[in-house]
């Protein structure tokens, strides 16, 4: 049995994300100065990629 068309794009694709995990959001706000240290990386505020 072979896998379903749509199955085997979604694997190929590796298309550009939106969506940053948890240690990019932190480096970027590093980048930007916004991170104050000893603070929670949990309940992070959104932020964009400028890239």
């Amino acid at each position: 049995m072979s896998k379903h068309n749509s199955l085997k794009a979604s694997a190929t694709v590796g298309g550009k994300r939106s969506v940053l995990k948890r240690f990019e959001r932190v480096k970027l706000l590093k980048e930007r100065g916004e991170w104050k240290s000893g603070r929670s990386p949990i309940g992070l505020p959104k932020t964009k990629h400028e890239g």
